[in-house]
């Protein structure tokens, strides 16, 4: 059950779609705060020959890859922006039906996300809701469960709350959309495999109040806040074709947790299940029996909570260890939450751990 974690951000962009800062510049964001990798995803566009190690033995390495975030331009009002990680060319030509482009994706070998399922409208400002509309399709790895920008958009709905909340973004963000968690949480009792990640959306978005421009989330304020942690079987070698592939299918399997930094540092949350021949950790099975005991590993006391199926099953506060004997098969996924500047807030969001059915007896 040995696991070796890498932390980074997997929603990132630049000038070459809607984002402020080019490759070197965000590099060097993620560089300063200590991220392990980034993935570069534009709207539309695949870059190839910015794969690679940046940085120095002095500062640190951040590990770049080339992802993309697809979507219908033709297609008003906007929807269904998919994440897609591992394809070897831009895969915007299929963007007009959404199944198709779920199995094009797959085909050449990649993997994808549903993107910020549950976006809404800033309509004094004009920015326009973009949600996840055509929910008919499958064979997409999982959903964005927490969006930092999507989700900051829900503070800004009036000039007023958008100008306190921009002042201090880090006194108004909760946690990621309850709706976004009640569908993660649906899609699992359904017996789907969906695993979870959290993003930036980074642009270096700036603002403009008459002559005064400012950037008002910054690269490396967001790569502070939520990121995906990805717990990979071997250490990483310094070998970008070994490492992105180490990290993918880390990744594509659920071996991951969303770590939201601003409340406290996240490194260190484990969540995993103990059987009576088998030890997992969260993107992984075991099969119901005596004794299957879930645990919960905090980096410091926390309001934890073992969830199954939207069904908070044990929860206790200000600790850092909990303990579940599980009764049912099912998902189980845990959430540790931590007060902030006067109130609790989203910290930590595992994947699920799936407990199997016991083999019937022949």
């Amino acid at each position: 059950m040995s696991a070796y974690e890498y932390v980074g951000n997997l929603h990132v962009h630049t000038p070459y779609s809607d984002g402020e800062g080019f490759h070197a510049e965000v590099a060097t964001a993620a560089q300063l705060i200590g991220l392990d990798f980034l993935v570069f995803t534009d709207h539309n566009v695949r870059l190839d020959g910015i794969e690679g190690y940046f940085g120095d033995d002095e500062q640190g390495y951040v590990l770049l890859l080339s992802g993309e975030e697809i979507h219908d331009r033709a297609r008003h009002p906007q929807c269904n922006h998919l994440l897609v990680y591992n394809a070897s060319q831009s895969l915007s030509p299929y963007a007009n039906d959404l199944q198709t482009l779920i199995n094009t994706v797959r085909k050449v070998g990649g993997f994808c996300f549903i993107a910020h399922p549950d976006d809404h409208a800033v309509r004094w400002h004009r920015d326009p809701a973009i949600p996840w509309i055509d929910r008919d399709v499958h064979g997409f790895t999982g959903l964005e469960i927490w969006n930092y920008m999507s989700r900051f958009k829900d503070h800004l709905q009036t000039r007023r709350r958008a100008l306190q909340n921009i002042l201090r973004p880090d006194e108004a963000m909760i946690g990621p959309h309850p709706r976004t968690l009640a569908l993660w949480d649906q899609l699992l009792s359904m017996g789907q495999h969906v695993v979870g990640i959290g993003g930036a959306d980074a642009h270096g978005t700036r603002v403009q109040w008459g002559p005064i421009s400012q950037t008002v989330f910054p690269y490396d304020f967001l790569f502070n806040g939520v990121n995906t942690h990805i717990l990979t079987r071997a250490p990483l070698r310094g070998n970008v074709e070994y490492d992105k592939e180490q990290l993918y299918q880390a990744l594509r399997r659920g071996r991951a947790f969303i770590g939201y930094d601003i409340p406290g540092n996240t490194r260190g949350f484990r969540f995993s299940a103990q059987g009576q021949n088998a030890s997992v950790i969260m993107g992984e099975s075991v099969r119901l029996g005596p004794g299957v005991t879930l645990q919960v590993l905090a980096p410091r006391r926390a309001h934890i909570k073992i969830i199954r199926h939207g069904e908070v099953m044990a929860e206790e506060h200000n600790t850092e260890n909990l303990l579940h004997v599980v009764r049912e098969p099912g998902a189980y996924r845990a959430e540790a939450w931590l007060k902030y500047a006067g109130r609790e807030r989203a910290w930590i969001l595992s994947n699920p751990i799936y407990i199997e059915p016991n083999q019937p007896r022949g």
